[in-house]
């Protein structure tokens, strides 16, 4: 900091932030009040692994208690024992001196102006904290964890997806689910050396950082889902390059529980799985990792209801004008689900975590499908293997296959990977071995 804004922030702000210190009592004592008002429990508490449920904090409070853990207030004993991450930001402050990056310090500007912001005007708004799980045995209330014969009899029409070479998922223009690609210890590196996209996330957004406090690291049947989180933050850059660049307005309209409309889906894929990825065992992993996170579990009972509790009764596919099926006279275009909750995603478990960034591609598109998501927003970055992405969707949805079908494609394609039968990649692998593409289908893939 430069002398007058080091004079601002010990004079000014670090007061500002003792007095709301000193208010957290009287917080918790108003929060646990209103715990349960809305017809279910939301009081903060230890969300145990296999527990799912909901947590309802004011911002009011998780400022209150990301200042504790600014003052590195919480208690660390046996934190490690109940596979809790660490909170406070002692960690976050030495990582400067044991190995200085200039991302480091921009991580440090961003929670810096978080603190300064929540002082001159406090948020007033909610934000919920759930953890998802799929049971592993049978429940009358959820869907079991799918094992691989669900997948492949599964009846269920693909949704669209439309890929997109830039952009970012924070920035996405539809109502939808925001993929975290997460570590299963809820912010992974946020409050060390981590500076990818789940870092980047907790420190625009720097309320998703109180999931640390209360939140246990994540199994496979488990996901966790974040809604209203502010974000205050602009940035640029990506990991080394990552740097603060001044205020962000979030403009994100309000639910009736208080909650700003976005919702951040975190969910942990494989790391470094190597060619372990293409057994059925981690596709099957995968794909129920990320239909856990997008499939809205709060409807389960609504869908049983409906459609009854065995098997796959309650995937009936839609009626015949609801098929999503691609027109070439039509373009997808997001405005046809205006209200519509989809998902907007990227590329999960690639990069460092080394996962097939094609594969990892399908596996989404087909959870997202079976979640009854009405469409996917990928945004690739610019990988150069995705660059066909848009093309292969649309041809696939011009074959009308279900979810099941394309599962069993992608397990033939995968169990070749594992015997060495072939070496190139999935999309590559796929439409040589097909029908020949429509030109028509070709010139609406390529003009989107």
């Amino acid at each position: 900091m430069d002398k007058d804004n080091t004079k601002k922030w010990f004079e000014e702000v670090v007061p500002q932030l003792a007095n709301l210190l000193l208010r957290l009592p009287t917080l918790l004592e108003t929060h646990y009040q209103n715990a349960g008002l809305i017809g279910m429990e939301t009081g903060l508490r230890l969300l145990d692994t296999q527990q799912s449920g909901m947590v309802l904090l004011s911002q009011d409070l998780i400022a209150a208690l990301l200042v504790c853990a600014l003052f590195c207030l919480f208690p660390t004993t046996n934190r490690g024992a109940k596979h809790l991450p660490t909170i406070n930001f002692d960690t976050l402050f030495l990582s400067l001196y044991e190995h200085y990056d200039v991302n480091q310090e921009h991580k440090i500007k961003c929670i810096l102006h978080y603190f300064e912001r929540t002082c001159s005007e406090m948020p007033m708004g909610n934000v919920s904290f759930e953890r998802k799980v799929l049971p592993l045995r049978n429940s009358k209330s959820n869907i079991v964890y799918p094992e691989a014969d669900f997948w492949s009899k599964s009846t269920v029409s693909l949704c669209r997806l439309e890929a997109w070479a830039s952009g970012l998922i924070e920035d996405q223009p539809a109502e939808a689910l925001e993929v975290d690609f997460a570590n299963k210890n809820i912010g992974g590196g946020a409050l060390r050396h981590g500076c990818v996209q789940e870092e980047i996330r907790c420190m625009i957004n720097p309320e998703l950082i109180v999931a640390r406090l209360f939140l246990p690291s994540m199994a496979d049947n488990e996901a966790i889902e974040i809604v209203g989180a502010e974000r205050f933050s602009n940035y640029s850059g990506y990991a080394a390059s990552f740097r603060f660049c001044g205020d962000h307005v979030d403009t994100k309209s309000v639910d009736t529980m208080g909650r700003r409309r976005t919702r951040i889906i975190a969910i942990d894929a494989l790391s470094r799985p190597g060619k372990r990825q293409y057994t059925v065992e981690c596709l099957l992993r995968e794909t129920n990792k990320a239909f856990c996170g997008f499939f809205d579990q709060h409807k389960s009972q609504q869908y049983q209801k409906q459609f009854g509790e065995n098997g796959l009764k309650w995937f009936l596919p839609p009626e015949p004008d609801q098929v999503s099926r691609m027109e070439p006279e039509r373009c997808f275009r997001i405005k046809e689900y205006e209200g519509e909750i989809g998902v907007a995603t990227g590329n999960w478990g690639c990069g460092a975590f080394g996962g097939d960034p094609e594969v990892k591609a399908i596996i989404q598109w087909l959870a997202a499908s079976q979640a009854l998501r009405p469409f996917v927003l990928y945004y690739t970055f610019n990988l150069e293997a995705l660059q066909k992405l848009d093309l292969v969707v649309q041809w696939i949805l011009s074959q009308g296959w279900t979810v099941g079908e394309v599962w069993n494609i992608l397990v033939e394609y995968s169990t070749q990977r594992l015997k060495r039968q072939t070496k190139i990649g999935f999309f590559n692998w796929l439409l040589p071995s097909l029908y020949d593409v429509d030109p028509m289908i070709l010139d609406v893939a390529h003009s989107m």
